[in-house]
């Protein structure tokens, strides 16, 4: 079976210096990298993840969020996770890292 691509639309926000990136396909090991390059090229004040059209990610994808939490976290950067299944918060929650992210329900 294939892999699913993961398509990163890179959107300016509705103020200056936030930043969303809407993600289509699932964040796994086999297309983490550009994920990772975006998110290490981003200087936004706030970063928006829209993870709508995420169905799932991996022990890897959930790697890179935490790694982009933690590095937005210390420079005084925001990070916000947009739309989230309940199958994605549920892969948060058993690896223990739900309570690092903040979460919105809908893009504003």
């Amino acid at each position: 079976m294939p892999q699913e691509p993961l398509v990163i639309e890179d959107i300016a926000g509705p103020t200056a210096g936030e930043r969303t990136l809407r993600l289509t396909g699932p964040l796994v090991l086999a297309n983490l990298f550009d994920f990772q390059a975006k998110i290490r090229s981003d200087s936004s004040r706030t970063l928006n993840l829209n993870f709508a059209a995420v169905p799932y990610v991996d022990s890897a994808g959930i790697g890179a969020l935490v790694g982009a939490y933690v590095t937005r976290e210390k420079d005084g950067r925001g990070l916000y996770l947009i739309g989230v299944s309940q199958r994605v918060k549920d892969a948060l929650q058993v690896t223990r890292v739900k309570q690092f992210f903040q979460f919105v329900d809908t893009p504003a």
